[in-house]
């Protein structure tokens, strides 16, 4: 009887969209399930570190302080400023950028992998390896740098406009927040997950109209600024840990980054081109 079919020198043939070494092949989807499970367990991890670095309300504050100063001392624009473009824009306007903070930063994310891995399997791995790197980096600096946001700090002047127009994804008491950890504002993962969906996207799109992605990131920059949810420091921190990830994690490369280009399309023939019959071509 015909033994069954081996891989190399009597191994199981790998799966689908696995290569032989039992690793995900460049280009090829990864089983959905092990996705979502491994997306899911990521974020849950996550969620449970940010709780566990709750208590240090004490260093918090005073990290915020120093972190005011040094911005003040390296002459940055003040937070204040973009604030109050903000509110001139009226309620309407601070509404929708609340709107923004809370609503957009996790669907705008899991839309972006979604996308990858039904359209650009091998930029999802890359996309995935990387945001779960920078998180991970994030969540570490956010157990080591405990850090009141701006909105909290009497000496930023600034007005916690979640709290004061609506809506607010954060309990009115800091300190006693179960769902969210407050005092971990740097790096924001806002900007992080942000611009990296921007490279992400485009990276796999190839298109000249791609770079537009970059607004993402942009406003988003510019309403974690104008809520005083963040710090300019929180968003340059994401950027650096963004930045050592990419150094990290190889893009796809070779035929997987390839598939990423659209298809090209068949020159129209002209009437010019059609060669009469009996003439060589």
């Amino acid at each position: 009887m015909a033994g069954r079919t081996t891989g190399v020198r009597g191994t199981p043939p790998a799966g689908p969209g696995a290569a032989p070494d039992g690793t995900d092949a460049p280009g090829r989807r990864p089983p959905l399930l092990r996705e979502l499970l491994l997306v899911g367990g990521l974020f849950l991890v996550y969620k449970l570190g940010r709780l566990l670095a709750n208590g240090h309300e004490t260093r918090a504050f005073h990290n915020a302080d120093r972190v005011w100063d040094a911005e003040r001392a390296l002459h940055l624009p003040g937070e204040g400023a973009v604030q109050q473009l903000l509110l001139h824009g009226g309620e309407p306007l601070i509404r929708i950028a609340n709107t923004y903070y809370a609503a957009v930063h996790f669907p705008a994310t899991i839309a972006f992998l979604a996308w990858l891995y039904w359209r650009r399997p091998a930029h999802y791995l890359w996309s995935r390896r990387v945001l779960a790197l920078l998180t991970g980096a994030a969540l570490a600096l956010h157990i080591l740098l405990p850090l009141a946001p701006p909105r909290m700090l009497a000496a930023a002047g600034l007005v916690d406009t979640a709290r004061v127009y609506g809506p607010s994804v954060y309990g009115a008491a800091p300190e006693a927040d179960s769902m969210a950890n407050q005092f971990a504002a740097m790096p924001s993962l806002h900007f992080g997950w942000a611009l990296m969906v921007a490279i992400g996207l485009i990276a796999a799109s190839r298109s000249r109209l791609s770079r537009w992605w970059l607004l993402h990131p942009a406003l988003t920059l510019f309403v974690i600024v104008g809520t005083a949810n963040h710090y300019w420091f929180d968003a340059l921190a994401a950027a650096l840990l963004l930045g050592l990830a990419l150094l990290v994690v190889p893009p796809p490369v070779g035929r997987a980054a390839a598939s990423a280009a659209p298809p090209a399309l068949p020159r129209r023939r002209s009437a010019g081109d059609v060669v009469p019959a009996g003439v060589p071509r």
